[in-house]
């Protein structure tokens, strides 16, 4: 769903990954499915196949002003932060507040940083609720927003000011994406963002998660 959703940023005005068993099971009780999709041609050559290896791969976070402006977090650590935002479509769900609920148990948010978490669903909202992370992360200082896009666009609490930075789970990191121009946005996995909520300032995740 993540790779569908950012091939805009590639040029495509869409995409279609045929879906696996795991991704019609995780569908099964949250939609009704009356067809398992398109399946690709008996015989299909595709134009290219590319392989990566991830296995060294640090935690990346994409800079102002672009989604395409990548950087290993390294680069940026201890760059302070004014705002922490987890959720929306791309970053709220119950996988992405389990992990912040992980890194914040017991803890606290940091003095001088807001950490607005806003739920991808009202379904998301209550199985989270019922696996105990809503709480922990309420008792860690965060700020629950109803389920929606929120600040991803600028629409709701969690707006910018200028000169402000923001870390974010969310998908677009443009020029007043978030709220005031002048603002800076960077995007980040659901860890790296509370592992900066926590802190104040971009960190390395990894040494929550040990």
């Amino acid at each position: 769903m993540t790779l569908c959703n950012m091939t805009t940023e590639m040029g495509a005005k869409t995409a279609y990954i045929q879906p696996d068993p795991i991704t019609l099971d995780f569908l099964q009780d949250k939609t009704k499915l009356e067809s398992p999709g398109v399946t690709t041609d008996p015989g299909y050559r595709y134009a290219a196949e590319h392989t990566f290896d991830v296995t060294g791969l640090k935690p990346q976070v994409a800079v102002p002003h672009s989604v395409d402006n990548v950087s290993d977090i390294t680069a940026y650590l201890g760059r302070a932060i004014n705002q922490a935002f987890l959720g929306t479509c791309t970053g709220g769900r119950v996988e992405d507040l389990a992990v912040a609920a992980r890194i914040l148990k017991g803890r606290h948010v940091h003095p001088r940083t807001r950490f607005v978490v806003v739920p991808a669903s009202k379904g998301v909202f209550l199985e989270a609720m019922a696996r105990g992370y809503i709480q922990t992360l309420v008792e860690a200082g965060a700020t629950f927003v109803t389920p929606s896009c929120a600040a991803c666009l600028g629409t709701h609490q969690g707006i910018l000011a200028a000169g402000e930075t923001c870390i974010t789970a969310s998908s677009r990191n443009f020029p007043g994406r978030m709220g005031h121009a002048e603002a800076e946005i960077f995007v980040a996995s659901p860890a790296s963002v509370a592992a900066a909520a926590l802190e104040g300032k971009i960190a390395d995740p990894a040494q929550y998660l040990a």
